[in-house]
């Protein structure tokens, strides 16, 4: 595999370490201490912050914003504009007025799992999971975690139904069991979870559906504490 390929007006900081074959382009930035597989691209105005981990093989499209301390699967794919946030209580400044520097908040890093894809302009709340090979709609926002291979859309994002691992959106063939029509894989849903191909059901994408604060089996989210149902 080449050597990096990073445009000339690019920002990228000293200190990152750039996969072979990773090309960077036009106005991305990428911060101190930020790692970047081997065979990632950064489109346009593309962000990485300080000490994010982005694995191999990983697509962050133009003016996708990625910020600290954020984990990135090999196989990802950021769309455009989308945003992963890491500030649960945001304020400028202080209760005292006085404005908020590095150390005077906690950053929670988005973490998105192998595979999985974050569409143009969606939004990621800060510390929440995207299970493997799950796709995020344009322009949802994700509040919860979203469990393995789940497709979710709206505000606030909601289960809508799942997707394979080449992305396409699944078909029930009996009572808990899905196919791609795409590849011909068969999934098997129990639990409100889904596992792929020759996959036992651990979990891994996530909590179970139920209280707790994550996606239910119909694909609603269910009411925190004090919200209507």
């Amino acid at each position: 595999m080449t050597e990096p390929r990073i445009a000339a007006t690019a920002d990228v900081d000293p200190s990152a370490k750039i996969g072979t074959g990773t090309v960077i382009w036009h106005l991305a930035q990428v911060r101190e201490h930020a790692t970047l597989g081997e065979g990632c691209i950064l489109g346009r105005g593309a962000y990485v912050g300080p000490g994010v981990r982005v694995g191999d093989r990983v697509k962050l499209q133009n003016y996708s914003l990625v910020y600290e301390p954020a984990v990135l699967e090999d196989g990802v794919f950021i769309g455009p504009a989308a945003v992963l946030t890491n500030d649960v209580y945001p304020r400028s400044t202080d209760v005292g007025g006085e404005l908020k520097r590095d150390g005077d908040w906690a950053a929670e890093g988005v973490v998105v799992r192998a595979g999985a894809s974050v569409g143009a302009r969606a939004v990621i709340l800060a510390g929440r999971t995207i299970g493997r090979y799950a796709l995020i709609a344009a322009g949802a926002v994700v509040i919860r975690d979203v469990p393995d291979f789940a497709l979710v859309a709206g505000n606030p994002a909601r289960r809508v139904g799942w997707v394979g691992r080449a992305g396409v959106t699944l078909r029930e063939e009996s009572p808990g069991r899905w196919r791609c029509p795409s590849t011909g894989e068969t999934y098997t849903e129990a639990g409100g979870l889904l596992t792929g191909p020759g996959e036992t059901s651990t979990g891994t994408g996530g909590p179970p559906a139920g209280p707790g604060g994550t996606f239910s089996e119909a694909g609603g989210v269910p009411a925190g504490p004090g919200e209507p149902s």
